[in-house]
């Protein structure tokens, strides 16, 4: 029996919840996995025309909130901008090449099969397996605009919630409110749209705020009780703690920051000031089995402090 076509909006910008599964028992991404896929889509986000709104990557599977960008959006130089961000500036891209790449960077299947293919040779060769990773190929659905997308967008961000595996979705750090809350947005990777901006909110700041606000209040609905997102089970957020984001008015303070940093204190193999994070290396590199010298990494939100590796916060 064929499959059914993939529902897929042509020549213009459209956004799709995609959710893709592994075919292992289990849950086969530990945190080195996890990192290396959010790391994988922030990359490939940088040579498809797409905005990610938001991800999620859990012990068995992962969900992205994507908008693709059709080709006519898409210049010539545009191409050769993003071949040059993927193969050095040194490298030219031919003009022959451009209607294929055109076409191949702003598909969502392309997209999908290169990401999940990446990962599948990444986590083969570190197990030392062969084989499928994936099972069946990656589900999709097209998502509207405004309160539909924030919805949909804050259905992804609870996960690690639902799973009771955090008690604030922003704790977890493989989530999209993780990486906007403990990484600051490091590299402008995830959109600061969150839907705010079809209802006029143009502060992104603002749009942070209101979208946790969304988002605890959502989080905290238990079965019964009004609406839910997209009618999810499992835990939900703790009455006390949506009472004390309610008090803060759902704004971010510099303690929150410093809270999410402080896992450099146990985790980032040496930490202090710059010269001193590169001295004790040299001291002890010889118990590192990578042959690359490594280099004092700067934390960002502790001023003047160096970890030895770079944590994906």
């Amino acid at each position: 029996m064929p499959r059914t076509a993939r529902l897929l909006i042509p020549n213009e910008p459209a956004v799709y919840h995609v959710m893709s599964r592994t075919a292992l028992g289990g849950y086969p991404l530990g945190d080195v996995e996890k990192d290396f896929l959010v790391d994988l889509i922030r990359r490939l986000s940088k040579v498809y025309f797409i905005e990610v709104f938001g991800l999620c990557i859990m012990g068995s599977h992962f969900h992205g909130l994507l908008r693709m960008f059709p080709e006519k959006s898409v210049s010539d130089e545009d191409v050769k901008k993003r071949y040059a961000v993927l193969h050095g500036k040194d490298k030219i891209c031919l003009d022959g090449q451009i209607p294929f790449l055109k076409q191949k960077w702003t598909s969502l299947s392309e997209f999908c099969k290169e990401l999940k293919q990446t990962f599948s040779r990444f986590y083969n060769k570190r197990h030392g397996r062969r084989g499928f990773f994936w099972g069946e190929r990656f589900k999709s659905l097209i998502v509207e605009k405004g309160e539909t997308l924030i919805n949909c967008l804050a259905y992804i961000d609870l996960n690690p919630v639902r799973a009771g595996l955090v008690a604030k979705p922003e704790d977890y750090r493989w989530n999209s409110i993780g990486y906007h809350v403990q990484q600051k947005n490091k590299g402008d990777f995830l959109s600061l749209d969150f839907g705010l901006r079809e209802f006029g909110v143009l502060d992104a700041k603002e749009r942070l705020r209101l979208y946790r606000k969304f988002l605890y209040e959502a989080g905290a609905i238990k079965k019964g009780e009004g609406r839910s997102v997209k009618g999810e089970k499992g835990k939900g957020i703790e009455q006390k703690t949506v009472e004390k984001e309610r008090k803060k008015d759902y704004r971010i303070t510099r303690t929150d920051r410093f809270l999410y940093r402080t896992r450099y204190f146990t985790d980032s193999g040496i930490i202090g000031s710059k010269d001193f994070v590169r001295q004790q290396y040299l001291r002890v590199k010889d118990l590192f089995p990578s042959a690359k010298e490594k280099k004092p990494k700067p934390i960002s939100g502790l001023k003047g402090l160096y970890s030895l590796k770079r944590l994906t916060e």
